[in-house]
């Protein structure tokens, strides 16, 4: 997808492109993902897999894991370290938490969350342009369609659940849509929307901050585990596979001193992780609000054509987070920079576009008022 396609309340179309012509961002099944990375894992001879094994324990000092199999049987575990890759609700994390001193913070927003979906046409194409993400942005709430191989695309609804709770019946979701995202009813399905809209329920986005993210040389969080974040960057599986490309850096630097690694990475990460989680909550107010401001508008092309003239000094915050290595903590150090010059700059040239007529219609003034007085 190279541009983000604006549905306005009017259902008028407009684009706007993520970077330059050749960066885009994927639409990538969840589920397909998974099997691929569990296919390379399993390729393996040293990884074995074991499903239906829940982890219910551990200590942390003697590397033991203990898991509760399908057959309600308790299975221990050894390892030199262990590593919880097991998402936002980490039950290694709340071990953690329970046993250590560990920092933890955890914010829900006002908003949930509900997929619904737009099915390919009947002539088996895509309904909309699908080299897209589209957005309905209403200020308080929006709406977003991501394509899917199949040509449907997966609709997610975001808005306060004040919003959903209201919603009761056909009547109130027909009156809602028709309101806010009427052309989209027909791409759904009234009926398709009234059957799916009713029987789900909003969900919840957290946001998760914790600090350290190791347990001595034995245990360490990584992913959502480690940093939770809403998904409005669609950054959240992005981190997590470079927290494993930042960890692999630093047992390259470290070799096989476990206790010197943990210790680098949550002290490296750390920064990075909240960074990108403020980042995440920032691009949710931009995508339901500030898409539809003419001053952002005016901003991103401003900030487009300095990134046009000079590449390597001025990059966008979309570009520098979608498109680069560069540490998070580090970007928003950077676009804060950048958005202090450029901010100073055109307040400059708006105070100079008063100041100048002003001083020439002064100056044209006088000159009259002098020739009015040598008569």
């Amino acid at each position: 997808m190279n541009a983000r396609k604006i549905h306005d309340i009017n259902g008028k179309l407009s684009a706007q492109a993520y970077g330059t012509k050749d960066q885009y961002i994927l639409s990538i099944d969840r589920r397909k993902l998974n099997e691929t990375l569990l296919s390379a894992a399993e390729s393996n001879s040293n990884v074995t897999l074991h499903f239906k094994h829940k982890f219910i324990k551990a200590d942390l000092d003697e590397g033991k894991a203990v898991f509760l199999n399908s057959d309600g049987q308790e299975v221990e575990a050894h390892a030199d370290l262990i590593v919880g890759c097991d998402g936002a609700y980490s039950a290694l994390r709340r071990h953690i938490m329970r046993t250590t001193r560990f920092d933890y913070s955890q914010e829900y927003i006002p908003h949930g969350y509900m997929e619904l979906s737009i099915p390919p046409s009947k002539d088996d194409k895509f309904q909309m342009d699908h080299n897209f993400l589209h957005i309905w942005p209403r200020g308080e709430f929006m709406m977003i369609a991501l394509p899917n191989q199949d040509k449907s695309f997966t609709l997610t609804l975001f808005m306060p659940f004040n919003i959903f709770e209201s919603i009761k019946t056909n009547e109130d979701l027909l009156i809602f849509f028709n309101k806010y995202f009427k052309d989209s009813i027909d791409l759904i399905g009234m009926k398709e929307l009234c059957d799916c809209f009713l029987s789900s329920k909003a969900l919840p986005l957290v946001s998760i901050k914790c600090w350290p993210y190791h347990v001595g040389k034995n245990a360490l969080l990584l992913g959502d585990a480690a940093h939770a974040m809403v998904p409005f960057y669609g950054q959240g599986m992005n981190c997590g596979l470079e927290d494993c490309l930042v960890l692999d850096e630093i047992f390259e630097e470290f070799g096989n001193d476990l206790e010197s690694i943990l210790n680098t990475y949550s002290i490296s990460r750390n920064p990075d992780a909240k960074a990108i989680c403020d980042l995440a909550m920032y691009n949710y107010v931009e995508m339901r609000d500030l898409v539809n401001s003419r001053s952002f508008l005016f901003r991103k092309k401003v900030d487009n054509i300095l990134h046009m003239i000079m590449p390597n000094s001025f990059i966008p915050l979309y570009t520098m987070v979608s498109f680069t290595r560069l540490r998070y903590h580090q970007i928003i150090k950077k676009w804060k920079f950048q958005k202090k010059i450029v901010d100073s700059a055109l307040y400059v040239l708006l105070l100079s576009s008063f100041i100048i007529p002003t001083v020439f219609i002064a100056s044209n003034k006088l000159k009259l008022w002098n020739l009015w007085g040598r008569k």
